[in-house]
């Protein structure tokens, strides 16, 4: 089993539409670790974290959202293992706040 850590940067109508609600429910539906937070530029940015298939199945849902959101781009990249450290103490998953 192959482990990986993403990063993704989300944009379209993903704020106030139940879209980070969305993602940490798919990703912890799959066990992932990560975060997931709204950025002040209007778009989301998530970072999953387990196997290869959860992460690219929860990234493929990410890339529809929820029914209110609209995505208009996702862009995705390797991430480094230190970028967990943003979760909340003792959380596998964390809606963190805007940055």
């Amino acid at each position: 089993m192959s482990v990986v850590i993403r990063l993704v940067a989300v944009q379209g109508r993903v704020q106030g539409v139940g879209y980070r609600a969305f993602v940490e429910w798919e990703a912890s539906g799959r066990d992932l670790e990560g975060w997931v937070r709204n950025r002040r530029d209007g778009s989301v940015e998530a970072l999953f974290a387990g196997p290869a298939e959860a992460v690219a199945e929860v990234i493929a849902r990410c890339r529809r959202g929820p029914s209110s959101a609209h995505v208009t781009r996702l862009d995705e990249q390797p991430a480094a293992a230190a970028a967990l450290d943003l979760r909340r103490p003792g959380e596998r998953f964390s809606t963190l706040p805007t940055l």
